[in-house]
C-alpha cells in the first residue's frame, strides 16, 4: 500500500489555482531587497555626506575606526591593507555601498550586488565587529546572512532583472 501526502489542504483565494500562501511565496524576498537596499544606500550616503568619516585622523574618521579595531579584528592584515590609504578606504567603501544598495532595490545585476553586499557585510564583521561580544550584538554578521538568500535567488519579482529575462523570452520564443 502507498501513501500519499495531500499538498492541497487550504483553500484557494486568488485565481482559482493560487492562494495567499503561493502569492506571499512569490514575493517573499520582496521586503528583504527593499530593507537591504534601503540600508545600503543609506549608509554609503551617510559616509559621503558626514565630514568626520571621511579624514585619516580624528573623532568618528574611517583612519580612527580602523586604528581602534586592528588589535582585535579576526583578519589585521585587511585592516593593515584599509590603514595604508584609510581615506579610499573609506571612499571604496561608501561608493560600494550605494552600488549594492541601487542595484538591490531596482533588481539590475541583483545576484551580484547581493554578492558585493555579503562581501561588505563579511569584511566589517571579519574587522569592525569581530570583537563583539557575544556575538550577536554585532550587527554585520546578520546582514552578511540576510545577503545570502538574493545571492542564491536573485530578484525574479518587481525587478529589471526579471523584465530583461522576460524581454529575452520573448525575442527568443523560449520558456524559461
Amino acid at each position: 500500500m502507498t501513501q500519499g501526502t495531500r499538498t492541497d489542504t487550504y483553500s484557494p483565494h486568488f485565481d482559482g489555482d493560487r492562494d495567499w500562501r503561493d502569492l506571499a511565496t512569490r514575493y517573499a524576498l520582496v521586503p528583504l531587497r527593499i530593507f537591504l537596499g534601503l540600508t545600503f544606500l543609506y549608509a554609503g550616503l551617510d559616509k559621503l555626506t558626514d565630514s568626520a568619516f571621511m579624514k585619516e585622523a580624528g573623532a568618528g574618521s574611517v583612519g580612527d575606526m580602523m586604528r581602534a579595531v586592528r588589535d582585535s579584528s579576526a583578519v589585521p592584515a585587511l585592516v593593515d591593507m584599509a590603514l595604508e590609504s584609510p581615506v579610499a578606504f573609506g571612499y571604496a567603501i561608501a561608493l560600494g555601498e550605494l552600488a549594492v544598495g541601487i542595484g538591490t532595490l531596482l533588481g539590475l545585476f541583483t545576484r551580484l550586488a547581493a554578492l558585493g553586499g555579503a562581501l561588505i557585510s563579511l569584511s566589517l564583521w571579519l574587522t569592525v565587529s569581530w570583537a563583539s561580544d557575544p556575538y550577536y550584538y554585532g550587527n554585520d554578521l546578520p546582514y552578511l546572512m540576510a545577503w545570502t538568500p538574493l545571492v542564491l535567488a536573485g530578484a525574479p519579482l518587481l525587478s529589471v532583472d526579471a523584465a530583461l529575462r522576460a524581454r529575452r523570452r520573448r525575442r527568443t520564443g523560449a520558456y524559461r
